[in-house]
Parts: C-alpha cells; sequence; structure tokens
C-alpha cells in the first residue's frame, strides 16, 4: 500500500469492499452447507508443520518453535492442508472437508496473495473423477448464494449452473498450441526435453538453453492454452502428465499420464484435483525430484515430513481437491482483485 492509499480499514474503503465481503460470507455458509449434506465433516488442520510442501517452485514462510526447555526446532506455515489431511485420512476418516487459511511466499498480485483461503476436500475410496461433479456443484452453489447467474474476471465470463466443458491436457495442446505433448513423453512418464524443446521451436515458441522440459510446459500452457480454457462455461483441464503431478497416481488407461485435473474459470484456474498417491515410496522419490529442482533454481530445499509418508503408507485409496475460495468468491461476486474479498489484507 502506497502512502497516498487509505488503508483498507479505512471506513470509506470498507464501504467499497463491503458488498463483496457480504457475498463471501453467504458463499462460505452455502459452501458449509453444502458439503455437510454431502456426508462431508470439517476438519481444522494444524497451520504450522515440519514441511510446508515438497513442491519445486512453492515457497513457504518459515519460523521457529522454541520449547519452554528453550530447545529450538524450524517449523513452516504450510502452504495447503493436505498433508494434515491425508493423516486424518490414514487414521480413518473417509469425507473431509477444510476451509484452512494457507501461506505462500513470493506470490501478490490480481489473483495471489500472501496468505488465502485454500478450500480442501476429499472422499476415501472413491474415483477422482467424482470430484468434477464436485467441482460443477461448488460453481453452481457459490452463484446462487452470490445471487449471480454469471460469473465474469477481465471480460470472460461463464455459466456457473451449464456442465463443465472436459479436456485432456493432450487435446488441449494439439487444439490451441498444435504440439502433439504425449509424443515428448517416454511411455514410462519420463519426460524428452529435446522432443518438447523441438515441436515448441517449430511453433515460435521462445525456448531458453537452461529451460526444462516442466519449463517449456508451463510456458505453452500459460501463452497458449489457459487463455482459452472456462470461456462459457468452466473446463475441466484433465490427464496431466505424470511428471507434472507429483502427488497424483498414473492413469491405468495411460502410465504417461495422471490422475490429476484442474478447474478453468473465466480463464481462472480454480481448482487442481486428484487421484492421490499412496506408494510412499514413490511419493518420497518424486519429493526428492522436487527438492533438487528447488535446489537448483532457488537454492533451498524443504525436509521431507516423515509422519506424513509413514501415514500415506496407511492411507485408503482417496481422490481429493483444493479450490482457491478467494477466486471463486471473486468470480461470483465480480470482484477485480483478490484484495476486495479479503476481510483483511495484509499491508
Amino acid at each position: 500500500m502506497s502512502p497516498a492509499q487509505s488503508p483498507w480499514w479505512d471506513p470509506s474503503v470498507h464501504a467499497d469492499r463491503r458488498p463483496f465481503l457480504l457475498a463471501r460470507a453467504k458463499i462460505v455458509a452455502a459452501l458449509r452447507a453444502h458439503f455437510a449434506d454431502s456426508g462431508f465433516i470439517e476438519v481444522e488442520p494444524p497451520a504450522l508443520q515440519v514441511s510446508p510442501s515438497n513442491e519445486a517452485h512453492l515457497h513457504a514462510f518459515a519460523t521457529e518453535l522454541i520449547a519452554p526447555d528453550g530447545a529450538r526446532r524450524p517449523l513452516y506455515l504450510h502452504t495447503s492442508p493436505e498433508f494434515a489431511c491425508k493423516k486424518l485420512l490414514a487414521a480413518g476418516e473417509t469425507r473431509i472437508v477444510s476451509f484452512a487459511k494457507v501461506y505462500r511466499n513470493r506470490e501478490r498480485g490480481a489473483l495471489h496473495h500472501p496468505e488465502f483461503t485454500m478450500l480442501e476436500w476429499y472422499r476415501a475410496r472413491e474415483p477422482y473423477t467424482v470430484l468434477m461433479q464436485d467441482c460443477a456443484d461448488i460453481l453452481a452453489v457459490a452463484a446462487k448464494a452470490a445471487g449471480t447467474a454469471t460469473m465474469s474476471f477481465r471480460g470472460k465470463s461463464i455459466d456457473p449452473f451449464a456442465a463443465p466443458e472436459r479436456l485432456t491436457v493432450s487435446e488441449a495442446f494439439a487444439r490451441h498450441a498444435g504440439i502433439d505433448v504425449l509424443a515428448t513423453l517416454q511411455q514410462d512418464g519420463a519426460p524428452d526435453r529435446g522432443a518438447f524443446a523441438a515441436a515448441a521451436r517449430a511453433k515460435d515458441i521462445r525456448i531458453a538453453e537452461d529451460d526444462t522440459w516442466s519449463d517449456i510446459f508451463s510456458r505453452v500452457l500459460v501463452e497458449k492454452i489457459e487463455p482459452h480454457l472456462g470461456l462459457g462455461r468452466a473446463t475441466i483441464l484433465d490427464e496431466y502428465p505424470v511428471c507434472e503431478a507429483a502427488l497424483a497416481r498414473k492413469s491405468a488407461r495411460d502410465p504417461r499420464v495422471a490422475e490429476r485435473f484442474e478447474l478453468y474459470a473465466c480463464g481462472v484456474e480454480l481448482a487442481n484435483a486428484f487421484g492421490e498417491l499412496t506408494d510412499a515410496a514413490e511419493q518420497r522419490r518424486r519429493f526428492e525430484e522436487e527438492m533438487a529442482e528447488k535446489a537448483r533454481v532457488h537454492g533451498e530445499r524443504y525436509p521431507l515430513d516423515e509422519d506424513f509418508l509413514a501415514a500415506l503408507a496407511r492411507m485408503p485409496p482417496t481422490s481429493g481437491a483444493a479450490l482457491g475460495l478467494d477466486r471463486l468468491v471473486m468470480l461470483a461476486a465480480g470482484a477485480t482483485h483478490i484484495e476486495q474479498v479479503l476481510w483483511g489484507p495484509v499491508v
């Protein structure tokens, strides 16, 4: 906030924001009722964790726990309630939902805030495709609560009551970028960086010499694919390459892709969903790869949560999803910046 701007608690500023905040309250109440009616138990996972996550490009807030005897150990504010929620699933819970405050460093903008709310839910022993209907239901519940028939952002809109389009990543890359992304993967899903770089350059996409396969994938997705998603109706972008789904199990249909989808509305990514990986050894291997990449790119790494890996081995087959609640409110209420829908933005 610049010195010339009034603080968010100034009565005139609050008056401008208040309609969005009232819409938020109605949406949260409606979603809580929806999940309760669907047999979910609302849980409250702890924000302080041994490991905040093990994704290469997510950045956490670090802190320190000081015991009464003066002993110290590092802790982190979680970037997602996922690890704690999965421990609850290992403990025996079957349908859980969390409206969790989460914390991500190095993120700020119209759609990003260092502290935001993640709506996260899990279904034990249910296929991940069920989460697609959950996402469609959430859009309708939020729109009804906000009293709107349209969701919009930056000139793009959807009908939140229309059935979402379902599109595979392979179909999206072929349609919008003219690239056969599966041809850049080996049969076991391992990425072929050279093949992807050649395919991207053939479509006049800028590639740097040190770009990894994942870097190229992200650039094509952002520049060529995402602008076409969630227009008119929501889009479910399904079957991500397995190397882009560190927490998801491989598809039984094609080992090159994973049981992962993302929900887009008005060109905005709203949710990320998985058929959850429960192979602890494979999860450890993927985490170590992610942390090696984090060390290479950002010069740091986060510890592995050994307690989480132990719990994962006992977790039943599960499907889970995480949705940015603040973004959902923005689209339903017609806000243009995430700080308009936060009761108290970080200054």
